[in-house]
């Protein structure tokens, strides 16, 4: 065998490309690793194990994902429609329906959160919300609303007074709130 210099530098060019594709590949799998949660951060992993680990963290939060969109979608009234034109997502805007007006009430410590989903129809729904909180004591610390094509979402905070039937008066203003989307 000759001792050809360019085959020699041609090995060596080889190697050093191979060894730099090692390093990106290990610093790529290192970057992807930190991503990723860990039950058992003491313990060391193998590479395998730790693509495994990403790809059922990833396939979680894609399922995670799938069903937040379709608690939004119900929360918006966006009825899906396997069969009928869609925006590439699935979702049929075309399909878009007013439902009877929403009450969500949430009891956080002493304060009350209610978020109200109506149509543009029922903007008197606010005000009667925010009527019966007054009748009933509370203090409005904060109220804001976003309107999402023909959806309004309410969003009020209250503070329920501190005696030591808070849970009780909390439990009669939800139920006097779910009374008035009744009709």
């Amino acid at each position: 065998m000759e001792n050809n210099p360019s085959s020699s530098r041609s090995s060596t060019d080889r190697k050093t490309i191979e060894r730099n594709r090692r390093n990106q590949m290990k610093a790529l799998y290192s970057e992807l690793n930190s991503l990723v949660p860990h039950q058992n951060s003491r313990e060391v992993t193998s590479l395998p194990d730790q693509l495994d680990e990403a790809v059922t963290y990833i396939k979680k939060m894609q399922i995670n994902l799938e069903k937040m969109n379709e608690k939004k979608d119900s929360l918006m009234g966006i009825d899906q429609k396997p069969n009928a034109g869609t925006n590439g997502s699935g979702m049929t805007y075309s399909s878009v329906q007013l439902r009877s007006p929403q009450i969500e009430i949430s009891e956080i410590g002493s304060a009350l959160q209610v978020v109200l989903i109506t149509g543009l129809d029922f903007q008197f729904m606010f005000n009667e919300t925010i009527r019966v909180l007054h009748e009933e004591g509370t203090e409005i610390v904060n109220a804001n609303f976003t309107v999402v094509d023909d959806i309004v979402f309410h969003t009020i905070h209250a503070k329920v007074g501190e005696s030591a039937l808070m849970g009780y008066e909390a439990a009669r203003i939800s139920e006097r709130l779910k009374k008035i989307c009744q009709y």
